[in-house]
């Protein structure tokens, strides 16, 4: 038993471990020296590809071992996940600097459309609530550091993404910066800025609603586990 428990949680630490790692000072300007961009983008894909096999596998096979029993948070999942859904699809299909290859669209007029006006890091956000609603709902040791692993690195990515634009784009990120934030609807709530409806859509959060229905259909056929409390 312990020996599946002990493959999940170093998955976990390479797919985490190795996002952060790479991605850091430290680490990045050498290999991108060596490697070219496309070479490192390969390399870091690679890593971060092979490491979430390896850690969904042994998700799979880990045994359950359960830490608390609370029914009533099985419905948080139904509460999130609408919500996480139209994040992730809004942030991936927004333009915004703070994405892969994105650091240029700083220095643009508008910096922040859209959902961007909401959160600079939707789909981490949407990451983040997956990840806390599945945690809670399973209560079990391989939930903790599957989801847990995943709720660590959208939250902390979002430090260091900014930490990076930061230091990369110096004052390239102050409108970025000043006028959005990462927790969602700060910069709102604090009038440094208001809401571009039009930059959202209607079709984003319709289309977010749609992938969630669907996975709420398939999600049986997937994971073989009914997501209905």
């Amino acid at each position: 038993m312990m020996s599946e428990l002990n493959a999940l949680l170093a998955a976990t630490i390479l797919f985490v471990g190795g996002h952060f790692l790479l991605s850091s000072q430290a680490l990045r300007p050498h290999l991108v020296a060596r490697l070219g961009e496309g070479g490192f983008r390969g390399l870091y894909s690679a890593v971060a590809a092979v490491s979430l096999a390896w850690m969904s596998y042994a998700y799979a096979h880990a045994p359950l071992v359960e830490l608390w029993h609370a029914p009533a948070l099985r419905w948080l999942p139904l509460v999130l996940l609408p919500i996480a859904a139209v994040l992730a699809v809004a942030g991936l299909t927004t333009r915004s600097p703070t994405a892969v290859g994105g650091e240029s669209l700083a220095g643009e007029g508008d910096p922040a459309p859209g959902i961007l006006r909401i959160t600079r890091h939707p789909f981490l956000w949407g990451v983040a609530l997956w990840a806390f609603a599945h945690l809670a709902a399973n209560g079990d040791v391989a939930s903790l550091a599957f989801f847990g692993g995943f709720l660590v690195l959208s939250l902390g990515g979002m430090q260091h993404i900014d930490h990076r634009r930061e230091r990369t784009l110096g004052s390239a990120w102050g409108p970025m910066k000043l006028t959005t934030s990462v927790l969602p609807f700060a910069a709102i709530a604090t009038r440094r800025t208001t809401m571009d409806w039009r930059g959202l859509g209607w079709w984003r959060p319709l289309l977010g609603l749609v992938l969630y229905l669907a996975l709420l259909h398939l999600h049986p056929l997937l994971f073989s586990a009914s997501p209905l409390p």
